[in-house]
């Protein structure tokens, strides 16, 4: 294989396995922010993505794509320097020193989208092996796939103070940590494999440029009528519009999900496993998910994954004890069917020559509304809260979050039902056929 393809893998993995994803929520708040801060700053992390996806893009067609993959890696860097060793002593500083990290790591996201797999692509299609392509995807696949997982699990373990307080004394030191010296310890590890990211991008190299590019202006015209075509294609238009609201919904409680385990009494140390049981839950849906496009219609295979959602959402809404973890399963499989109903009727609805643009589309949606949900939570945890911003991690900021939830199914299940109905009335989502 070609250099650029293994560090291509060794990028997505050093890039992507997070050992603070677990604990997201709850490490923003056991530093000092409150869960309404956490969901602004994660407005600013969506619309940093949607202002920067296009120009860089374009930027990379002109300059090339290694440039972006290593800016992406140092901004990484950057990034968890800042959220490593933040101060904590003075709230306002702390949230605008977060919210430097945030925009940061949406730069970085929407800088590396797509610039390290054109890299290995195009470096494989230069040798005459373009057809060994998907055994790199599977390659991709396993090692993401076991590096997400063990650092899940490891994140966790080490965010729980009074297992890392066992663990000290198991090695006979005398260590007193708390919470908030703890909450920088999965930060510190994802430090670490930041210059691993670094050091792989700072090894790819550019392949000879081939063709000329689309400008920036070409892509957002093309990005205006792909828009306009979805508008006008009432099965396309369906799609994006029961992926958005679907998509925003449970992404809004996938991330607040670690303030979710601590109101119902799990202790940090099992956030990990959590984490990675749920990504597991993925292994059992291509199957099912095959079948279901054989045997059933879009808009049933779309009202299965609406009636996955409010369940998880509103069974995790609807208790504050243990067994609400079990919201996460059908939260789970509703998620993986998504992203396979999603990519398969969109690529058969779509013609190829516009079928990239497409995606873009609904990539920029996506965030788009991801982004309003988050300004909207964090508002109504405001409205719930009377005016007054209750203490980080207080039992009263416990109270307004549990209300706040709440509403996630409430609002899902309001919008879904004249969208279902609306849909009825499409053939191709009542199983016609799709034509792109």
């Amino acid at each position: 294989m070609p250099r650029n393809t293994s560090l291509f893998v060794a990028f997505r993995v050093c890039f992507n396995a997070r050992f603070y994803y677990p604990v997201l929520a709850v490490l923003f708040v056991d530093l000092g922010l409150t869960v309404e801060q956490y969901a602004l700053l994660n407005v600013a992390w969506a619309l940093s993505i949607v202002l920067c996806e296009l120009p860089l893009g374009a930027l990379g067609d002109q300059v090339g794509r290694r440039p972006l993959v290593v800016g992406a890696a140092a901004l990484m860097v950057v990034e968890m320097a800042v959220l490593a060793f933040a101060p904590t002593g003075d709230p306002t500083l702390l949230f605008w020193v977060f919210l430097v990290n945030r925009v940061l790591s949406g730069v970085a996201e929407a800088a590396a989208g797509g610039a390290d797999e054109a890299l290995a692509s195009d470096r494989l299609a230069d040798a005459g092996r373009r057809e060994d392509w998907p055994r790199v995807l599977s390659s991709l696949a396993r090692w993401q796939g076991g590096a997400m997982a063990a650092a899940m699990v490891l994140g966790g373990l080490v965010y729980d103070p009074v297992l890392m307080r066992d663990v000290a004394g198991w090695l006979g030191l005398d260590a007193d940590v708390d919470q908030r010296t703890t909450a920088r310890f999965p930060v510190y590890l994802t430090l670490a494999l930041s210059l691993g990211a670094l050091a792989t991008a700072l090894r790819m190299e550019e392949p000879p440029h081939g063709k000329e590019e689309p400008s920036l202006g070409e892509n957002l015209r093309r990005i205006g009528q792909a828009g306009a075509w979805i508008a006008r294609t009432r099965f396309a238009l369906g799609l994006v519009l029961f992926g958005l609201l679907l998509d925003t919904s449970i992404r809004i409680f996938l991330t607040l999900n670690s303030a979710y385990f601590r109101l119902i009494g799990i202790p940090a140390a099992f956030f990990g496993f959590l984490g990675a049981g749920f990504s597991a839950c993925g292994v059992l849906v291509p199957p099912l998910a095959e079948r279901l496009v054989a045997r059933a219609t879009p808009l049933a295979n779309y009202a299965v994954v609406s009636a996955l959602a409010l369940l998880g959402l509103g069974g995790a809404a609807a208790t504050e004890r243990w067994w609400g973890v079990f919201a996460m399963v059908p939260l789970a499989l509703g998620w993986s069917l998504l992203s396979y109903f999603g990519s398969h009727y969109l690529n058969a609805a779509t013609e190829s020559r516009r079928r990239a643009t497409v995606l873009s589309f609904r990539s920029l949606a996506n965030n788009l509304a991801y982004g309003a949900a988050g300004w909207a939570f964090a508002l109504l945890m405001a409205s719930l809260a009377g005016g007054a911003r209750p203490d980080p991690g207080s039992p009263e900021e416990a109270a307004v979050f549990s209300r706040a939830l709440v509403w996630i199914p409430i609002g899902l299940a309001v919008l879904l039902a004249p969208l279902l109905l609306w849909a009825r009335r499409g053939p191709a989502m009542r199983g016609g056929e799709v034509r792109p």
